[in-house]
């Protein structure tokens, strides 16, 4: 057989989790099934073991590059990672990373593509339908993988499945939107009917093929954007003018509904998009009385509750079908009759300016975190984390000073010509406009405090001179 490259999506936001999914960490890199490890890692863990498998191409946003490289590399995977200047839904993304894979793999390569924010349950089950769908791709066929439906969900877009084509592979009669209750009932007595999963299989030539037949213009502008792309340490950038006036299509939409050439390998794995937080509830398990909690979390007298604590005890008493979710800034109280209007309610968030709307308090960098604690004017403390040979960019600020108190491990400090070594409950002083660096040259993580005072004390007061990791932004 080709080799198999797994394209991961890594885009989406997934706004219905808020306050826990957000813009500047949305739930593909949080632990939402097994408190432990991220979806993206539960997303590489389920490749081992699938034949002919080669390194993964991830296509991602900007501001999640530090993260996704940080994953793969914790998961033992050195795969390529696209970055997109804009979102452009998944028949672009898909492009890029065909393109990508020929080049380093040639004209068979196939593709096997994967959002990065589900569940499955089920990963020897997973794994086997993805060998069926192989053995259709390889005569040109585009497979999509469609979920045995375990219910009426109307959620979910549903496939329409004809005459098997081979065993545990049908052919594709056509795609339906999201159902009322009514028909999602119909769907799932007829047997006909499975859930889109949004996940696909296919040879990468196929793939461009027949997106240049049904919509050349994403085709045509993904082609330039990807031909003027930037090599940038282990980034490719694809060209921003070209990519950002593509056009935002789906795979399902541009190529898999016009063509002839799709068939459907059935998967019976415990999927979940995880797109609300009964289905988080599902996919971790109930307890007798309908409840799922997560964290720290006392249930008394309660049924049908979703609880999730990130930062304390919460304790629930009498309540029924309530989705309770703490998180250190922002704590959601919702009916779960409600729950598809938590986008809605972020979005009046955002649009009134609330910050906790798209960001966390904690930041995450390629060297470590930082978490404000406090604020006020003209002053701000945040405890930073640099990881075991972490080390911040060489940079100054033009309205702040800083203090750095080390509270574990050991800090490298430069400020202007001196450097010096500073430990647990050693402190030094930043005076406004010193170019200074922060490094962590020991083998466990660097915590300390650091309070800044000045007349302004945003983010973007950094002037960089030096970073390891090649930002030129504020990230």
């Amino acid at each position: 057989m080709s080799m198999l490259v797994p394209v991961l999506l890594v885009g989406g936001v997934g706004t219905r989790l808020w306050p826990s999914s957000r813009q500047s960490r949305p739930k593909q890199f949080l632990p939402l099934v097994d408190g432990e490890s991220s979806l993206f890692a539960d997303t590489l863990a389920r490749l081992e073991g699938l034949a002919d498998l080669g390194e993964p191409i991830a296509v991602g946003a900007e501001e999640f590059r530090f993260m996704i490289a940080e994953q793969m590399q914790a998961a033992g995977y050195t795969g390529r990672i696209l970055l997109e200047p804009a979102p452009r839904n998944t028949a672009a993304a898909v492009a890029a990373a065909a393109h990508e894979a020929r080049r380093l793999h040639g004209d068979e390569v196939e593709l096997l593509v994967l959002p990065t924010d589900h569940a499955i349950a089920d990963a020897e089950a997973f794994k086997s339908s993805v060998a069926v769908a192989r053995g259709a791709i390889a005569d040109g066929a585009l497979a999509l993988f469609g979920v045995t439906p375990d219910g009426p969900e109307t959620g979910y877009g549903y496939i329409r499945a004809g005459m098997d084509t081979a065993p545990g592979l049908r052919r594709v009669d056509a795609f339906t939107e999201k159902p009322d209750a009514a028909r999602a009932s119909e769907f799932v007595a007829s047997g006909d009917y499975f859930w889109n999963s949004g996940m696909f299989a296919f040879r990468a030539v196929d793939y461009l093929e027949l997106l240049s037949e049904f919509a050349s213009d994403i085709h045509d502008g993904v082609a330039a954007a990807y031909a003027n792309a930037q090599a940038d340490i282990d980034f490719l950038r694809l060209d921003a003018a070209a990519f950002e006036a593509v056009r935002a299509d789906s795979i399902d939409y541009a190529v898999m509904e016009k063509t002839d050439r799709a068939v459907m390998a059935e998967l019976d794995a415990a999927w979940s998009d995880l797109g609300s937080w009964t289905a988080v509830a599902r996919a971790r398990g109930l307890d007798a009385r309908g409840n799922a909690a997560m964290g720290d979390v006392w249930l008394e007298d309660s049924d049908g509750c979703v609880v999730r604590s990130e930062s304390r005890l919460v304790t629930v008493l009498g309540m029924k079908d309530a989705i309770v979710v703490e998180t250190p800034d922002a704590v959601l109280v919702a009916d779960r009759g409600r729950e598809q209007e938590i986008k809605q309610l972020v979005n009046k968030l955002e649009a009134a300016g609330r910050s906790e709307a798209t960001a966390h308090r904690k930041a995450y960098r390629p060297w470590g975190s930082y978490r404000q604690i406090a604020s006020g004017p003209r002053y701000q403390v945040k405890h930073i984390r640099v990881s075991p040979g972490g080390r911040l960019s060489l940079q100054s600020h033009h309205h702040r000073a800083e203090h750095w108190v080390v509270v574990r491990g050991t800090a490298r400090v430069t400020c202007d010509e001196e450097v010096q070594l500073l430990t647990e409950n050693q402190s030094t002083y930043l005076p406004l406009g010193a170019v200074h660096r922060l490094e962590n040259p020991g083998k466990v993580d660097l915590d300390l405090i650091e309070v800044q005072s000045g007349s302004y004390l945003g983010e973007d007061d950094i002037v960089r001179y030096d970073d390891v990791y090649g930002r030129t932004d504020n990230g």
